[in-house]
C-alpha cells in the first residue's frame, strides 16, 4: 500500500515537473563534460576544455545531468555554469520548479536502485530517458517549500565542502613538509636543516645530513607475509573476546579485515600491502594477525615506525613486474632502502607528521559526520516526514 503524503505534497514522475533537453550543440563545442568527468560521491563534475563530439547536448545553468550508462553508480551532477555542452550518454534535464529539490530527488539512493531495476545490458548496462522521466516521487507543492527543503540540504553541502578544503589544505602541508623532513631532516631546534648550516653527505638516496644512515629493510626489519583467514577464528565485531585486529591487502580502512581472539604479530610492526594496491604502509601499535600475503615489518633495533611508514608510502615506487599478477614479496621488499637517521630525530619528525594526521582523521570524522546528518535529512525532508516552516 502507498504511504499517505502529508497535506500540499503530492506524487510525481520526473517528465512531469522537468523536460529533457534535445538541443545538439555544434561539434566542437566547449567546455565539455562526460560520463567519467563526474563526482558520484560528490554529486559534482570536472569540465573538460577540449572539443566536444558530435550530437553533444547543449546545457546551461541549474540544468540536471543524468548518466544513462551504469546508472547505479550514481553519476548526477546540477549545472553551475552559464553554458556547459554534455555527453548524449547523460539524460539533460531542465525543470520550472526548483533545480536544487529536483537535484536533491535524483541524489537519493532510492532514485539509483530504481534505475537498477529499469537497465539493460551486462557489459555497458544502460537506461533510456524514458526511463529516467517514468521515474516518481513525492514533492511539495509550494515552491517556496521547495526551495527551503533545498536551502538545508545545500547548508550541509556547503559545510562538507568546507570540511573538504580543510582536508585537502593539510594534506598539502604534509607532503610539502615530508619533502624537508625526510630528506633534510630537523634539528633538536626544531628547524629544517639546510647544507649552509649543516653537513650533508652524497648517498644512494641523494644528498641526506651527515649522520643519517641508509639502510635495506631487511637489516632493520624482520619480515614476514600474512597467512590464512580460515586458521583465525573470525567476528566482524570487536569484543572482550575477538579483540585482535585482522589486517588484510587493502587501503581501505588501513585494512581492517575484522578481529581475532588470538594475535599472531606483536606490537609496534608496521604492515605493507603486497597485492592489490602495492606499497601502502601502516604503523600497527597492538597486537594483530595479517591475512592474504600483507608483509608484516618487525623491527630488529629501535626504529620509529611512523617514520619509516611514512618514508616508504612518500618516497618509495616499488618495481612491477609487466607478467602476472603485480606482488610484492618479503624477499623484494627486503632489498629496498630507507634513510635511518638518529632515533631520537626520527621520533621528532615522526610526531609532527602525527600532529597533521591527527587533525586530517578529526576532519575526516567530521566530514564522516555531516555526510550521516545530510543522509537522514534527505531521507526525512525529501519525502515530507518531516515538514519545514517556509515563508509563502
Amino acid at each position: 500500500m502507498m504511504e499517505k503524503l502529508p497535506e500540499g505534497w503530492k506524487r510525481v514522475r520526473l517528465r512531469e515537473v522537468s523536460k529533457r533537453i534535445k538541443t545538439i550543440a555544434p561539434q566542437n563545442s566547449f567546455p565539455y563534460v562526460e560520463i567519467g568527468d563526474i563526482d558520484v560521491n560528490k554529486k559534482t563534475y570536472s569540465k573538460k576544455e577540449k572539443s566536444a563530439p558530435e550530437h553533444c547536448i547543449r546545457i546551461f545553468k541549474d540544468d540536471i545531468i543524468i548518466s544513462k550508462v551504469r546508472p547505479t553508480r550514481g553519476a548526477v551532477a546540477l549545472v553551475k555554469e552559464k553554458s556547459l555542452f554534455a555527453s548524449p550518454a547523460f539524460c539533460c534535464l531542465r525543470t520550472s520548479n526548483h533545480p536544487n529539490f529536483i537535484f536533491y530527488q535524483v541524489s537519493m539512493k532510492v532514485f539509483f536502485n530504481y534505475l537498477g531495476t529499469r537497465e539493460t545490458g551486462t557489459t555497458y548496462p544502460s537506461v533510456s530517458d524514458y526511463d529516467v522521466l517514468e521515474y516518481e516521487f513525492a514533492m511539495p507543492e509550494s515552491k517556496p517549500e521547495q526551495r527551503k527543503i533545498a536551502e538545508i540540504l545545500e547548508t550541509v553541502d556547503n559545510a562538507i565542502e568546507k570540511t573538504d578544503k580543510i582536508i585537502e589544505k593539510y594534506k598539502r602541508i604534509k607532503q610539502g613538509l615530508m619533502q624537508n623532513l625526510l630528506t633534510k631532516g630537523i634539528d633538536e631546534k626544531g628547524q629544517i636543516r639546510s647544507e649552509k648550516t649543516h653537513k650533508f653527505k652524497d648517498s644512494p638516496l641523494g644528498r641526506i645530513p651527515e649522520e643519517w644512515e641508509v639502510v635495506r629493510l631487511g637489516e632493520v626489519f624482520n619480515i614476514h607475509a600474512g597467512g590464512d583467514i580460515y586458521k583465525l577464528n573470525f567476528s566482524d565485531t570487536r569484543d572482550g573476546k575477538y579483540k585482535y585486529p585482522i589486517y588484510s591487502n587493502t587501503v581501505e580502512n588501513k585494512g581492517l579485515y575484522g578481529y581475532s581472539d588470538t594475535y599472531t604479530f606483536p606490537k609496534n610492526c608496521i604492515t605493507v600491502t603486497g597485492r592489490g594496491t602495492l606499497g601502502f604502509a601502516v604503523p600497527r601499535f597492538e597486537e594483530f594477525n595479517a591475512i592474504i600475503r600483507l608483509l608484516v615489518l618487525i623491527p630488529k633495533c629501535d626504529i620509529d615506525i611512523i617514520f619509516i611508514s611514512e618514508y616508504i608510502n612518500s618516497r618509495i615506487n616499488f618495481e612491477v613486474e609487466s607478467t602476472g599478477v603485480p606482488q610484492l614479496t618479503a624477499p623484494k621488499i627486503s632489498k629496498y632502502i630507507v634513510p635511518r637517521p638518529p632515533l631520537p630525530e626520527q621520533k621528532r619528525i615522526a610526531s609532527i607528521l602525527s600532529q597533521i594526521d591527527e587533525t586530517i582523521e578529526k576532519e575526516q570524522k567530521y566530514k564522516e559526520k555531516l555526510e550521516k546528518i545530510k543522509q537522514g535529512l534527505m531521507e526525512d525532508l525529501l519525502t515530507g516526514k518531516v515538514r519545514v516552516n517556509y515563508e509563502l
